[in-house]
């Protein structure tokens, strides 16, 4: 289900190397063989750097569109066609992109999906993970891998007992068996969770705002209850199943869907992300994960094909924050999504000799932007590059000569 108030290509070896810059390192730019579009050039080594909670409370993200719009749509096979909840995971070798949808099915029942992705740039064979089985809907998926390797998963199940939307919990130990069975695992009314604590349980319609958390031992389930004021709430778990509320985490009308935290200076930073099924996402920080500072606003919707936004998923790796993907459509009945996708990367500028200046036309995968050059195919000029801030210089100008069609890497190497 959509949060509101009713309810393929072959598997790709990693191809990009996401190398972090070093502030104020010399920067140099290289050709290297491929093939770009005709009439583009496309640079590579442009991925955001570690993470840093300052640019983020001073709202100043350098966010460049994929220009794939959308970057995955259904499959055609059914009818049925609505892919919206991502939630990316960092897997050995890149991600495993789950999504909620009707991914292209004969029924309109929300299921669980994941294909496997290298670089965000080509996307592995498609697999249901959870079929709806007894339930009408399974979707809003927010997954986590453990450092053990297993993973676990909040969804959201449609209906409980009392026909209202409730968090269902799934595990697996390799991310092929779901709750004791091999994928696709047909779930049932006892994955539905309690949340011990929190006011009229029962009663609580919590459809599309059940992100799963996993520290210090302690799983942390975030949500969110349309029978209520909606706001954010937060309630723990030993086992990841029997949860106790905790309380409010922002008082914000808003519908969570993913949080991440990053260590900075010995310190952990949390990142919530969140959206209200209309043309904006927002984000929210915090120091303790249980308290957020108010929502700041990042993104608006680029165009009628992402209107209405519906969902948004974190893509970190390691201790960056690459991006994120959001499932958005065109219509207000928020049944025609498709799977978008921006990227945290440096800003380049590069003014030819005329005095003309260049931007990125878009970006394709976290690490690589595209430009578009004149009608001549090729132009000489000098490139500045800037931080993720879109504003901090990051080493000297460069100039250079870039060829339509060629592919060029950037690369920082550090001072000793």
């Amino acid at each position: 289900m959509i949060a509101r108030r009713r309810p393929c290509c072959p598997m790709a070896a990693l191809l990009t190397v996401f190398a972090a810059p070093v502030v104020g390192a010399p920067v140099t730019i290289d050709a290297i063989p491929g093939q770009a579009k005709l009439g583009t050039v496309e640079i590579h080594g442009v991925s955001a750097g570690p993470f840093d909670p300052a640019i983020w409370r001073s709202g100043s993200l350098n966010f460049v569109p994929d220009i794939r719009h959308p970057l995955l749509a259904p499959c055609q096979g059914g009818t049925f066609r609505n892919i919206y909840a991502p939630s990316p995971v960092e897997v050995p070798g890149g991600w495993r992109l789950f999504y909620g949808a009707w991914d292209g099915v004969h029924t309109g029942n929300d299921r669980i999906y994941s294909r496997f992705t290298a670089d965000f740039i080509d996307f592995g064979e498609r697999r249901i993970e959870i079929e709806h089985g007894t339930l009408i809907h399974v979707c809003n998926v927010n997954a986590i891998r453990l450092p053990d390797g297993s993973f676990r998963m909040a969804c959201t199940a449609y209906p409980d007992a009392n026909g209202l939307n409730k968090p269902a919990i799934f595990t697996s130990p390799d991310g092929t068996a779901w709750n004791g069975k091999p994928a696709p695992y047909p779930a049932t009314a006892s994955d539905v969770i309690r949340i011990e604590g929190y006011p009229d349980y029962n009663a609580a319609d919590m459809n599309g705002m059940n992100v799963l958390r996993h520290e210090n031992g302690k799983y942390r389930l975030y949500f969110g209850d349309f029978k209520a004021r909606l706001q954010v709430h937060r309630a723990s778990s030993d086992d990841g199943r029997h949860f106790k509320y905790d309380g409010v985490s922002l008082d914000a009308a808003m519908m969570v869907n993913d949080v991440r935290d990053f260590v900075v200076d010995g310190q952990t930073v949390y990142l919530m992300g969140l959206h209200a099924n209309g043309s904006r996402l927002w984000y929210a920080l915090s120091s303790d994960g249980m308290q957020f500072e108010p929502q700041r606003e990042m993104a608006v919707s680029r165009s009628d094909a992402d209107k209405y936004i519906v969902a948004v998923g974190w893509v970190s790796r390691g201790d960056r924050l690459l991006g994120f993907v959001y499932g958005a459509g065109a219509v207000p009945s928020l049944d025609r999504n498709r799977l978008f996708a921006r990227w945290l990367q440096k800003r380049l500028i590069f003014t030819d000799r005329q005095g003309k200046t260049l931007t990125a036309t878009g970006a394709l995968g976290p690490d690589r932007q595209i430009f578009r050059l004149p009608a001549s195919g090729e132009t000489e000029g000098r490139l500045d590059i800037l931080s993720e801030d879109g504003k901090t210089r990051l080493g000297e100008p460069l100039d250079l000569k870039l060829t339509a069609g060629r592919v060029y890497r950037l690369t920082w190497r550090p001072t000793r």
